[in-house]
C-alpha cells in the first residue's frame, strides 16, 4: 500500500476571535524536528534558547537566541536541530485575518532577522504568555502579533508579488508535490533524475533546477537524506541491526551507508544501537 505525503498543509484556523496557531518547539537530539511542507499561511519562528536550522527551499537559516525566522506563504520548509537544547516560538496565520491592506499587497518579509530589540520584546511577550495562558492571554498574544506584523511590514518587507506571481509559486509547489509523494512511495528503489523529470513533464535539466530551488539539495542527495531519516528510525526500533535497517531502506553497500550516516548524524549506526 501506497503511503500518502502530502506537502501542502492545509492549516483551518476557526477561531474568528483568534485566527492564529501558537506553539512551542523544543529539541536536543540532532536531526530533523518537523518534515518539509508548506501552506498559504505565514509561519514565525522566534528562538527562544538555542539554536535552530530552518531550510526555506534552497536557504538554510541558521538561527541563534533571539533570531525570527519568517517563512512566507507558499514556500517549502523544513526543521533541524543541530544538538543541544533548543527551544522556539512558533505563531502561524493568515495575513488576511490580521490586515486586508497587507495582504492585497502580497509582502515577501526578510526570512531571518536577527538582533531587533522590539521583536525580541514583542515575541518574549508572546511567549511568556501562551506558557502561562491566564485569562485573556489570546488577546495579548493577538494584541502582539498585530503590533509585529505592522513593524515587519514596515521594517523588513523585501518585495511585493503580483497575483500572477502567486500563482506561479503555487503551480510550482504542486508540481513537486508529485516528485515528493513519489519518492516516499519508491525511496527503496532506484530512482533516476530523468525518472522524476518525466512525472512532471520537465526537461531533466529543467526539473533539476526547479527542484534544487526549493529543496535546497539536488533529487539524488534528498533521496539519500530520506533513506537515512528512514533508516535511524529502524535503527531506534527493536529487533533491527545496522545491515538491516541499511538494506530496508536501499542502500546495498553497508560501509557507503556507514560513512554517508555519520557524516549527516555526527554518530555510526551501531553507536544509535547501543544509545
Amino acid at each position: 500500500m501506497e503511503r500518502k505525503l502530502e506537502l501542502y498543509e492545509k492549516k483551518i484556523l476557526k477561531d474568528k476571535e483568534f485566527p492564529i496557531q501558537l506553539m512551542v518547539n523544543r529539541c536536543q537530539n540532532k536531526g530533523k524536528y518537523f518534515g518539509v511542507h508548506w501552506h498559504e499561511q505565514i509561519e514565525l519562528h522566534y528562538v527562544v534558547r538555542g539554536q535552530t536550522v530552518l531550510r526555506l527551499e534552497q536557504e538554510e537559516m541558521v538561527a541563534g537566541e533571539g533570531a525570527l525566522v519568517i517563512v512566507n506563504s507558499n514556500v517549502l520548509h523544513e526543521g533541524y536541530c543541530r544538538g543541544g537544547v533548543m527551544e522556539t516560538m512558533v505563531a502561524i496565520f493568515d495575513m488576511e485575518d490580521f490586515s486586508r491592506e497587507f495582504a492585497d499587497k502580497n509582502i515577501i518579509f526578510c526570512p531571518l532577522i536577527s538582533g531587533d530589540d522590539e521583536i525580541s520584546r514583542i515575541m518574549l511577550r508572546i511567549h511568556e504568555e501562551y506558557m502561562r495562558k491566564e485569562i485573556g492571554y489570546q488577546l495579548v498574544c493577538k494584541g502582539e502579533l498585530l503590533k509585529l506584523v505592522t513593524y515587519l511590514a514596515r521594517n523588513d518587507a523585501v518585495e511585493m508579488l503580483s497575483e500572477e506571481d502567486v500563482l506561479k509559486r503555487r503551480k510550482k509547489l504542486e508540481r513537486l508535490n508529485t516528485v515528493y509523494q513519489y519518492i516516499e512511495n519508491h525511496y527503496t528503489e532506484v530512482i533516476s533524475n530523468q525518472e522524476l523529470a518525466e512525472l512532471v513533464h520537465l526537461s531533466e535539466g529543467r526539473f533539476c533546477h526547479i527542484f534544487k530551488e526549493s529543496a535546497g539539495v539536488s533529487p539524488l542527495q534528498y533521496i539519500k537524506e530520506i533513506r537515512l531519516n528512514k533508516a535511524m528510525k529502524l535503527l531506534k526500533k527493536e529487533g533491527f541491526t545496522a545491515t538491516e535497517a541499511a538494506e530496508a531502506v536501499g542502500f546495498l553497500d553497508y560501509n557507503n551507508f556507514g560513512r554517508m550516516f555519520r557524516k549527516y548524524f555526527g554518530c555510526t549506526p551501531t553507536e544509535v544501537k547501543k544509545k
